[in-house]
């Protein structure tokens, strides 16, 4: 079975990338701007989060991360955007997700200049995606498309499965496939007979935040498996997959760490 190397990739696009920033730089007389809006304590987007802010450092980005308390209004979240968006020195605007409760996520994501949309989650952007009339698609399947084409995964005819039908993941990584002319099918929590379904999928796509929910009995011989699943378990983090066994039945797999996670950051960047 072939690793599919997330890791390896990532460190070599943030590497083209920092040599652009420095050119960019030189040229523009700045270096690109990234903020990130953090609001709460969310443990795990924090993680993400510091990720993101040394990545971009790294990359010669000018990135900022506004911390902002749990307890912060609707109103005062919208103004910060709204200033964000008016700011010349600012290329690239994240609002970092799941927002604390009682906070409108779509009111706020849809606040955001398209053009300063990075994470790809603005309306316009996500119509265009679908229209094949914008080139802006969120990280993760973007990130995936870009580690199916380094390792020459063959997508146009192949039967696709993605489980899972997040704005997110799911249904902009069906858009990106059918791009590619793969035949897609997204299956989620009332799909019937899943096993079945995956016994005859070429390329499976897993986003659905269950360690090991994915037996390797329920694949095809030779199935490429793409695990966007980062589940945190006594033992450490895991996939989606239950990685035993999976190596007799796969062509291919993403390993969990070090397989979609870099990439969604390197595409990000």
């Amino acid at each position: 079975m072939e690793i599919l190397d997330g890791k390896a990739l990532a460190l070599k696009r943030r590497a083209a990338l920092a040599e652009w920033v420095a050119a960019h730089r030189d040229k523009a007389g700045r270096a690109p701007g990234l903020t990130v809006l953090l609001a709460g304590d969310d443990p795990a987007s924090a993680t993400y989060v510091r990720s993101k802010e040394k990545a971009a450092a790294k990359a010669g980005i000018q990135g900022e991360v506004q911390r902002l308390p749990a307890d912060i209004s609707e109103n005062e979240l919208l103004a910060r955007i709204e200033a964000l968006n008016a700011d010349e020195t600012v290329d690239g605007i994240l609002v970092q997700l799941p927002l604390p409760q009682g906070l409108d996520e779509d009111l706020l994501l849809d606040a955001i200049d398209p053009s300063k949309d990075v994470d790809g989650f603005h309306p316009i952007n996500s119509g265009a995606l679908w229209q094949q009339r914008g080139q802006v698609a969120p990280c993760t399947p973007q990130g995936i498309m870009h580690l199916l084409a380094e390792h020459s995964i063959e997508l146009s005819g192949q039967h696709a499965v993605i489980v899972g039908r997040s704005n997110i993941v799911g249904r902009p990584m069906a858009e990106l496939l059918l791009q590619q002319h793969a035949t897609v099918t997204i299956a989620h929590s009332r799909t019937r007979d899943l096993p079945s379904l995956l016994g005859g999928a070429d390329i499976v796509v897993a986003a659905v935040g269950r360690p090991g929910f994915i037996q390797a009995n329920w694949l095809k011989e030779g199935a490429v498996c793409i695990d966007v699943g980062i589940n945190r378990i006594e033992d450490g983090l895991v996939g989606d997959f239950e990685w035993q066994g999976l190596d007799q039945v796969a062509r291919a797999a993403t390993p969990v760490p070090g397989g979609v996670g870099p990439m969604t950051i390197a595409t990000l960047l």
